[in-house]
């Protein structure tokens, strides 16, 4: 009935039904497929870049944390576990696209861990520490 009545009237179909829309392209009847205006409105991330999330549960693998953009899109964040219930700076690495939508996989920015004086490392807790270099000690160079 819906397919006969856009084409009575010279319609158009809007639906998120994948069946009705390849019925209604067959009977050449114009069909806006709103999973497909959600895809084309999501940014677009590439790995390299920066986002903000907030970290709000762990991932499945241990130290991972995992947060969601507001298009639900979800992010894994290596590490970020130890930043539960915090926004960080994550830089993307990779970006999984399935059929149920995408995952960005990242790990904590640098601007999250700043460079530290030489000889000092960031912790993943967020304190510093002072490593020592053993060959550099023995010489008397420490």
């Amino acid at each position: 009935k819906l397919i006969q009545c856009a084409k009575d009237y010279q319609g158009r179909i809007v639906t998120n039904d994948f069946n009705l829309n390849k019925v209604a392209e067959i009977h050449s009847i114009p069909v806006l497929n709103i999973n497909n205006l959600a895809n084309a409105l999501k940014p677009v991330i590439l790995p390299g870049e920066n986002l903000t999330v907030s970290i709000l549960k762990p991932g499945k693998e241990p130290g991972q944390g995992v947060g969601y953009l507001d298009d639900g899109t979800m992010v894994v964040v290596e590490e970020g576990y130890a930043h539960l219930r915090e926004e960080i700076e994550v830089l993307v690495t990779s970006i999984l696209q399935t059929t149920a939508g995408r995952m960005i996989f990242g790990r904590l920015s640098a601007e999250e861990f700043p460079a530290q004086p030489r000889g000092m490392v960031q912790s993943a807790k967020g304190g510093s520490r002072k490593v020592v270099d053993l060959d550099a000690s023995r010489e008397g160079k420490s």
